[in-house]
């Protein structure tokens, strides 16, 4: 589900940096999904919009006892993530758009990161409640703070702090309103600058 270009060059930059901060932010992220998905100890797991496979690396090194499959359109991020696992996970290439016919469904589907970079976030949503069995796991920036970090980084600070290419902007409480529509909320997860849910399909999300 990877934005043009996005996964290969931010995403990696994101993970790979130096900095302190932003390191302790992104492992406390990685633990915070981690202890989502144990609470229901899912057997299969599908990470859409994977990227480079980080988080799928930090599952398969926390020990999580289930078959994992990533998905991403990026080709370069595929490559990426295959090297990083290995045999480990399956890393597919394909648009999200393409998976309607995929032969089975997860008991998670994970999107992190992915629908602040979507014109129809509702029609992803959509999907989403169609390759679950059990649970969704969502993720986005919380805004206004996640641009107010950039800000105080002086980074995108002609555009306030906003990533160019996020198109959808979400507070804790609009995007928890967002999901609503379509999901019931099970928990949430302690990741600030990102607003982190796991939630259960509504009955009538289960078809796209």
């Amino acid at each position: 589900m990877t934005a043009p270009g996005r996964r290969a060059s931010g995403n990696l930059q994101k993970h790979e940096t130096g900095n302190p901060a932003q390191r302790y932010l992104i492992d406390r992220f990685h633990r915070e999904v981690i202890r989502l998905l144990e609470m229901h100890r899912p057997g299969s797991v599908l990470d859409l919009g994977c990227g480079e496979g980080f988080v799928l690396e930090a599952l398969l090194e926390a020990g999580l006892d289930a078959s994992l499959v990533g998905v991403d359109r990026s080709d370069t991020a595929v490559a990426h993530a295959r090297e990083r696992i290995g045999s480990r996970a399956e890393i597919i290439c394909a648009d999200v758009r393409d998976l309607r016919d995929l032969p089975h469904t997860f008991d998670v589907v994970m999107m992190l990161e992915v629908l602040e970079h979507l014109d129809d976030p509702d029609a992803a949503l959509r999907l989403l409640g169609s390759l679950t069995t059990g649970h969704v796991l969502l993720s986005v920036p919380r805004e206004p703070y996640f641009r107010g970090m950039n800000l105080l980084r002086l980074k995108n600070v002609r555009r306030w702090g906003s990533d160019p290419e996020h198109v959808q902007h979400w507070s804790r409480s609009g995007f928890e309103r967002f999901v609503e529509n379509r999901f019931s909320i099970v928990a949430r997860g302690r990741a600030f600058p990102w607003t982190l849910l796991l939630l259960e399909p509504r009955p009538t999300t289960v078809e796209v």
